[in-house]
Order: structure tokens, then sequence, then C-alpha cells
């Protein structure tokens, strides 16, 4: 089972963590279910960009990106050559090493 390795974030995940998910499984599905809280506000549909991650390592391994991730990526902060949206990257075999961004195109947060 491939190994998501997240750089550390201050908000979501200050001491950086790793996570394991079944290959078919996108890499913020993977988050979510384990506890770390990354920004979905499109309810992981491609119509945002608040889960935009940089793939580190092992994007090779990930599906490839759809014209419409494409599209959407454009609006993203701080988008670098290996951006992707984290609900439009599919894991494969392998493991993966991400960073999430600092900042998001949303402002203001919803907090339970």
């Amino acid at each position: 089972m491939p190994v998501i390795t997240i750089l550390p974030h201050a908000e979501y995940c200050p001491e950086g963590r790793q996570v394991s998910a079944p290959p078919g499984t996108s890499i913020c599905e993977a988050l979510l279910e384990h506890d770390v809280p990354i920004e979905h506000a499109c309810d992981q549909v491609c119509a945002c960009t608040t889960c935009h991650v940089i793939v580190r390592q092992g994007a090779r391994s990930l599906s490839e990106m759809e014209e419409g991730e494409e599209d959407m990526l454009d609006r993203a902060w701080g988008l670098e050559p290996d951006s992707r949206l984290s609900c439009q990257a599919i894991l494969g075999g392998q493991d993966v090493t991400i960073e999430i961004p600092k900042y998001s195109i949303n402002h203001a947060k919803e907090r339970n």
C-alpha cells in the first residue's frame, strides 16, 4: 500500500506525517481519512483549488492530470510545476511526498 509523506504544515500537519492508502484513492481522500483536515471547498469535484498540493516525490505514480484539473490549477495560490489538486491525484503503487501550500484561495475558513 503506498505511503503519502506529508511535509510539515503549520496548520494542517505541524509535525509532518505519513499515511497509507490503497491504490485508486485520491490524495485528498487519504488525508481526510487519516484526520489531516486539508481544505476541499467543492467537495472533491474539481471545482476549486483549495485542496492544492505540491508533489515533491512520486508524481509519476499518480494518475495523469486531466484538462479540467489543469484549468483549475491556473487559479491556485503558489502554483508550481508539480502542483496537483489532491482530489484529482489518484494514487498508484508507489509512495509520494507532498507539501500543502501555506495559503489557498479561501481567505475565510469554516471551523467545526
